[in-house]
């Protein structure tokens, strides 16, 4: 197998990026890349930590992230399944990457920054879902934003309907824990009950 070891190798590949791929990346929000942000209610997050690399999906009602200023999102740290492993990176290394999809659009947002973790009981309270506060607020200092083009998602047709992959056709949440507990955990029982239990711990 040939490898690519050395940057000039890996330069020789591609060709200079043009204008449009470089002058996209700023240094905050500005008013295009906000309303673009407001747009998604899914993101990925990307931190580093001891134990390596994490990338988590998140997702809300409306908005994943409130845009605070063309410096700062914040992103509440709804229900989910207590591994905290975003969280654990973020206190060891405040670097992160956030990657946000919006439903429709072939466009999607990248922001590069520093995060820090805020239990501020007003700002809770301000992230509040049917009367359910987040424990914690992720607040992102944001040290680039740009947004990716279309490419990856028209090659995917992500969007496309009719090629959306039918969920009874995949391994279900209860065959995969099945298998990686060697039947400990998993099994018909648990998927019956997921669906009434998302319902009471969705926020």
């Amino acid at each position: 197998m040939s490898t690519i070891a050395t940057l000039a190798d890996l330069e020789a590949l591609y060709d200079r990026p043009g204008d449009a791929s470089l002058v996209k990346e700023t240094d905050r929000i500005v008013p295009a890349y906000q309303a673009m942000i407001e747009a998604s209610p899914f993101v990925a997050l990307a931190t580093n930590g001891p134990g390596g690399l994490d990338c988590s999906p998140r997702g809300d009602a409306g908005s994943v992230v409130r845009v605070a200023d063309e410096k700062t999102v914040m992103l509440p740290d709804r229900r989910g399944n207590n591994r905290i492993d975003s969280l654990r990176n973020i206190v060891h290394d405040s670097r992160v990457a956030l990657l946000f999809l919006i439903p429709g659009s072939g466009n999607t947002m990248r922001i590069q920054g520093r995060a820090a973790i805020s239990v501020d009981p007003d700002l809770l309270a301000s992230f509040a879902i049917e009367g359910k506060q987040p424990r914690c607020v992720v607040v992102v200092t944001v040290d680039t934003a740009y947004f990716q083009c279309a490419r990856a998602v028209l090659r995917a047709d992500l969007w496309n309907a009719k090629k959306h992959v039918d969920p009874k056709t995949l391994p279900s949440a209860g065959t995969m824990l099945g298998q990686t507990s060697d039947g400990r955990v998993g099994g018909a029982d648990y998927d019956k009950a997921w669906p009434a239990r998302a319902k009471t711990s969705m926020w």
